[in-house]
This record gives C-alpha cells, structure tokens and sequence, in this order.
C-alpha cells in the first residue's frame, strides 16, 4: 500500500474522531486513582463512544477482545483490561482508536495513579518530551526518519530505553497505513513528509536502558525484558504546509 495522502475534508473527518478521542482521555483522567480496575475503565470507555456514535477500533482487530489497551507498569502496551485494582504509584497507559464514521484516530497516554515514584516521574516526563520532539520534528520538507532521530535523541540523553518493535504508523480509514514511523532513526532518511499525510507518533519508552520486550502467551501483552517501567504517549497528526496539526487533543 502506497503512502494515502488526505484531502483537507478527509483529515477534518479524522479531526472529528480525534476530539472524541481527546475526551474520552479526559473522562479516564476523572476516574483514575487507587482501587480502580482496568476493566472498570474498559467498560467507562466502551460506553461513551456509543454515547458519541463512535465505536472503539481495535476491539475484534485481530481477534483483539476489548475496547482499550490497558498497559500497567511493565507492561508497555497492548495490556489486556483486568480486574486487578490498580493502587497508589502504579502508572498505567490508556490506548484508545476511535472508528467515527469509518475515519480512524489513535491515542494513548500514561497516566499517574495517585503519587509515583520519581523515577516514575522522570520516564513518563522524558517519554511526553520525545512525542513533542517528533511532533516539532513532523514538518512538511522533512522525512520519517527526522521524526525517528528526534525521539532517539531525547531517549538517549535521557539513559533509557527505546521498545525498538513497535512504531507509530499512518492512519484513515485504515488503522495501520504507511508510513511507518519508528522511535529510532537517522535525520533526512526515510519517506518525504507532504502536507496530506496524516500519522501517528508514539514513543514507548523504559526506565531500564536495553527497551528490550518479551510477548506473553497472549500473543498481545508485551512487557519490558527486565522488569523495568514502560510508558507511551501518542497523538495523530496531520502534516500541512503550515506545520504540524495534533488531531487528538
């Protein structure tokens, strides 16, 4: 499949999945804390995009059985919703693609349950600054691979890891369309970015140096290697000739 550039209409259609999406996370930052299952909020996140008419993308993706991926501590994405309560200093990550009316947006945020340990901190802090040197990086006139080293770069100063395996992607009416957008790279490499395409940026960064991950037997729950923090922060975007424009916030 080749790279789908968008028309200004079409992007506005993705624009419109991104706001529901944008407060949805806001609906789950009201009901976060200590004692609250991720099933709990599975359920919360199911009901107000019908409430929205929109539907969560990824439940039957591949078999994939729920409306959000719920992501606790090592657990770096693709979590399973469960009942286990979360408790005070866990961080956990909310990834949500909302389908409104065949146009798709993708986000995911971590978010902090009660009061976090400062190297908890200090990786979900690193892990929002390297979305927002991609996002700066995503210029029309620039490559994928500016996006990548971008991301690297405030991974590597930072001393920690870079889950090298999963990427971000560009999205429509498809969840995963080129191109690939990987957390690692080098500047001026890769497909040209031109206004119309539309993307995803998601760093999926560990407090332990490798990012190595293994799959559980689940075929989706993937966890860092050494049992260290894992934390992701993504946005949709659009890349236009004025810069680029974040479609899920």
């Amino acid at each position: 499949m080749k790279i789908q550039l968008k028309s200004k209409e079409e992007i506005e259609r993705i624009r419109m999945a991104g706001a529901i999406l944008a407060d949805c996370h806001k609906e789950i930052a009201k009901v976060i804390k200590p004692g609250v299952t991720t099933a709990e909020i599975d359920r919360l996140v199911e009901v107000y995009l019908a409430s929205r008419g929109a539907t969560p993308a990824q439940k039957g993706y591949r078999g994939f059985p729920f409306a959000i991926c719920a992501s606790v501590n090592e657990v770096v994405c693709h979590g399973f919703p469960g009942t286990v309560p979360l408790q005070e200093g866990d961080i956990v990550t909310i990834d949500i693609v909302v389908n409104k009316s065949g146009w798709m947006a993708d986000s995911a945020w971590s978010y902090r349950v009660g009061k976090v340990s400062q190297e908890a901190e200090r990786l979900l802090q690193v892990t929002e600054k390297a979305l927002a040197a991609g996002i700066e990086a995503a210029r029309s006139g620039n490559r994928v691979g500016d996006i990548s080293y971008a991301v690297q770069e405030v991974a590597r100063k930072a001393g920690v890891g870079i889950v090298k395996p999963l990427i971000g992607h560009g999205i429509g009416r498809n969840m995963h369309e080129p191109p690939d957008v990987p957390n690692f790279g080098r500047p001026r490499s890769g497909p040209k970015l031109q206004p119309g395409i539309v993307i995803t940026i998601e760093p999926i960064l560990t407090l332990g140096d490798t990012g190595a991950v293994f799959w559980d037997q689940d075929g989706w729950t993937i966890r860092s290697a050494d049992g260290s923090l894992g934390a992701h922060y993504e946005h949709t975007l659009a890349i236009t000739e004025e810069g680029p424009v974040i479609l899920t916030c």
